[in-house]
């Protein structure tokens, strides 16, 4: 790990906003499923959920690698997944054209938000549905009355985006600091922090170009 790589990867790390995610409801094709973690990636989000029968598996050439730096947290049902984002306080924004949809950009997306994409051939479930707080819509104008899941969630991510670098969000640290430090590690020394889990024992710590700091567990 070199020092420029270790700035690099904790620069980045710094622009990840944990209260802006993404609940993909059995989205299973894997080139969508790559090109929506890897948007995930491009705009900053920390982290992907996921509804699904389906292992959650993702191409290599489309998400371009971002699988390694947006994690992905499988739900058994939309339950536990409505469950799990409101208890962090997000509330569930579900891109699906019903009559009580509003344009997707007149909608805040500085406050903790979960956008909620459906599947590639029938959109938002209804048992996923009625976990939303609102519906979001993206105007269409041609003979199609809908858009690929993974454009549809660029779109929308991206105006996400534009709205919290206008709120000055990405240019200060949102994580805590201790869950940063998690995270950076494992960024850093993927295979190191695997060794660690293994054995129990906590990550070592780093120094300010990424040296570490403490004696590395034997394997």
């Amino acid at each position: 790990m070199t020092p420029r790589r270790f700035r690099r990867l904790a620069a980045v790390l710094d622009r990840r906003q944990p209260d802006l995610t993404v609940l993909m409801d059995n989205v299973h094709k894997p080139h969508n499923l790559s090109a929506v973690i890897r948007t995930c990636d491009a705009v900053g989000v920390l982290e992907v959920h996921a509804v699904s029968p389906h292992p959650i598996t993702a191409r290599h050439d489309s998400a371009g690698g971002s699988g390694r730096w947006v994690r992905i947290t499988s739900h058994p049902d939309h339950d536990a997944a409505a469950a799990a984002l409101k208890g962090r306080g997000l509330r569930i924004l579900a891109a699906h054209p019903v009559p009580a949809a509003v344009d997707f950009r007149r909608v805040d997306y500085t406050r903790p938000t979960a956008l909620l994409l459906g599947s590639e051939l029938d959109g938002v479930s209804s048992s996923a549905a009625a976990h939303a707080d609102g519906f979001v819509a993206i105007p269409m104008h041609g003979a199609v009355a809908s858009l690929n899941v993974s454009v549809a969630a660029a779109v929308i991510l991206y105006e996400a985006q534009r709205q919290r670098a206008a709120a000055g969000l990405y240019a200060r640290p949102a994580l805590d600091p201790e869950e940063r430090a998690e995270i950076l590690f494992e960024w850093a020394y993927p295979r190191l922090a695997s060794l660690c889990r293994r054995k129990g024992v906590s990550y070592p710590r780093l120094g300010p170009d990424g040296e570490l700091l403490d004696p590395i567990p034997r394997g």
